[in-house]
């Protein structure tokens, strides 16, 4: 079957930034936030028991109105990722933030109203049928509202963020918007030097694409500094102003995690990198090399008359629909949705957005996935990762707004298990040696992504924001700080690493999610833990299914310990992952053996 490589977004708002139907959605969402934000403002407990119907309809309505900023914030950014320079986005954008901010202003002092009440009237409201499917979430934002401001304070808050913490996230993608990387006698966007210094198999290509990529970013490192700078610096002013002095506290309180979770599991990531550094050394030697690059660390492993082939877009649809099938019929029947209703853009052309992501788009009950195809297996993951998190969406579309909002961390579980699930298949069923080394290699460079990379984001990261409390730091800090995390992350298992990564990599400069990093580790380990138990369950479907409909249900601990059956702060379910990535390294370094003679 012939699938199109560019997505269908006119069943969203037929019409683009101009549709008539965005315009209408905007008005009626700037009509429908006044109202319910004075219905919250004088809703009282007394005169609202027993049944709670004015709450009811408060609770009912801002889910509603997030729901369709995210539906309209989700579009708008889709027309940015595939068109970098359109500049009527950032005025559309800006629209829908103003809403935003003032639907935070319904958010806030709802939950200032359920702060206020006592223990005895709090859980007489939560204990009403009505509330159950959403009595977590209720929970959570009397607990994490004691941390608030007042009202007026909180408003002033928002709408100085629209200038700082989201004006300078903005200021990011206008520069990486304009980054253009020479090679030869032509250009190439960012995603496009990426995909090539990561997966080109001719080794000087890397090596000069790699370095006109650094040059580049370079270039820009001084606004970028900035950037990066205010970013962190207005976050953690509004910390301070929020009494929170510990700058870890709101990514692990968005996360959902007990901080012994996230030091169990870098422990154990630290105390497990004997095995990856073998096989960098190993991969280097097979490129006739005593050590790796950076940019040689994605590099295809080539031995014996070993010849890359590609797979279609059409081909790489029909492999991820089958081995999806095998774990899950119900996970191969949104892929195939998917692929069938036009709900990806992968289409290798200038003008696109470096990285991949799905989106779910909540008024319509379905979701969209970005991202830039090349054929590689890298690129035939990454389209199962985003399929992942699109199964994710349509297994809790059912549920009220807030039993959809799960956590990052989880998140990436769903979608690192469908990327495990097709990495998996391709190494089964290579044909000959020497394409499983190479496949297997595929698959152990996700491990280093997790183990290596990630870690080296979340060093970094902690880092900076230490230094950050003492004042701004210069490029040559940032450069600096980053070097020793990648060298610390990476075991100093390389000749040359990125020191300009802060700068090109874009989830540093995210406002809405703090420290984007760490998740990715963890939605890694937390996915091999639940594909080792589909091995022995015969009926895991229904399992996992539930599992993923209580990710915005209850805390990461509480969601391992009753679907899993495990204690996420204690390092035995962390070291099982890891015990299973060294043993894809002992069968890479087995079958490698004999070609070193």
């Amino acid at each position: 079957m012939t699938y199109s490589e560019q997505w269908d977004l006119e069943t969203i708002f037929k019409g683009g930034l101009a549709s008539p139907a965005l315009e209408n959605r905007l008005q009626a969402l700037g009509q429908q936030i006044p109202v319910v934000l004075k219905m919250t403002s004088d809703w009282q407990f007394v005169f609202d028991e027993p049944a709670f119907e004015q709450m009811q309809a408060i609770t009912m309505q801002l889910q509603q109105i997030e729901s369709g900023l995210k539906q309209m914030g989700s579009f708008v950014n889709m027309i940015q990722s595939v068109d970098e320079r359109n500049q009527q986005v950032a005025p559309m954008m800006d629209r829908i933030n103003q809403l935003q901010n003032t639907a935070r202003q319904i958010d806030v002092l709802l939950t200032k109203k359920l702060v206020a009440l006592t223990a005895e009237q709090f859980e007489t409201l939560v204990s009403q049928p009505a509330f159950a499917p959403i009595q977590f979430n209720l929970r959570e934002k009397r607990q994490q509202g004691a941390d608030l401001l007042d009202e007026q304070t909180e408003k002033l808050l928002d709408q100085l963020a629209l200038d700082g913490l989201q004006g300078w996230s903005d200021h990011y993608d206008t520069i990486v918007a304009e980054t253009q990387i020479p090679y030869l006698d032509q250009t190439l966007s960012a995603g496009q030097a990426q995909n090539k210094f990561e997966s080109d198999p001719d080794s000087k290509v890397r090596e000069v694409v790699f370095k006109n990529w650094q040059q580049t970013w370079d270039r820009f490192s001084p606004m970028l500094a900035d950037t990066l700078n205010h970013l962190a610096g207005f976050r953690l002013t509004t910390y301070q102003a929020h009494g929170t002095t510990d700058f870890m506290k709101k990514p692990l309180e968005y996360n959902r995690m007990q901080p012994a979770t996230l030091d169990a599991m870098w422990s154990v990531v630290s105390q497990n990198k004997a095995p990856l550094v073998a096989f960098l050394n190993r991969k280097a030697a097979l490129m006739g090399k005593k050590q790796l690059a950076w940019q040689d660390t994605w590099a295809p492993v080539v031995v014996d008359d070993f010849q890359m082939t590609k797979k279609s877009y059409d081909e790489a649809a029909e492999f991820i629909i089958a081995h999806f099938r095998d774990f899950s019929p119900k996970m191969a029947a949104v892929a195939q949705t998917a692929f069938e209703k036009r709900w990806i853009e992968a289409e290798d052309r200038p003008g696109k957005q470096p990285g991949g992501y799905m989106t779910d788009l909540p008024e319509t009950n379905d979701f969209r996935i970005f991202m830039t195809y090349d054929g590689t297996p890298g690129g035939v993951s990454t389209l199962a990762h985003e399929l992942g998190h699109g199964f994710h969406t349509m297994m809790i579309n059912q549920f009220p707004g807030w039993r959809q909002d799960y956590a990052m961390n989880v998140a990436e579980t769903a979608s690192t298990l469908a990327e495990l699930i097709v990495v998996d298949a391709t190494v089964n069923e290579a044909q000959g040696r020497a394409t499983k080394i190479n496949l297997l290699d595929q698959k152990i460079t996700n491990a280093i992504d997790m183990f290596m990379n990630i870690h080296a984001r979340y060093l970094f990261e902690h880092r900076f924001y230490e230094m950050r409390q003492q004042g701004l730091l210069t490029p040559d800090d940032l450069k600096g700080i980053m070097l020793s995390a990648q060298k610390e992350a990476y075991a100093d298992a390389l000749t040359d690493y990125d020191p300009l990564f802060w700068a090109d990599k874009q989830h540093f400069f995210f406002d809405d999610v703090p420290f984007y990093n760490f998740p990715y580790t963890f939605g890694y380990l937390f996915s091999m833990g639940i594909y080792a138990k589909a091995q022995s369950a015969p009926h895991f479907e229904a399992d996992y299914i539930a599992l993923l409909q209580d990710t915005a249900n209850m805390s990461t601990e509480e969601l391992a310990q009753k679907h899993l059956g495990v204690d996420l702060t204690q390092p035995a379910f962390w070291q099982a992952a890891a015990d299973s990535i060294a043993q894809d390294v002992a069968l890479f370094l087995e079958l490698t053996a004999t070609d070193l003679d």
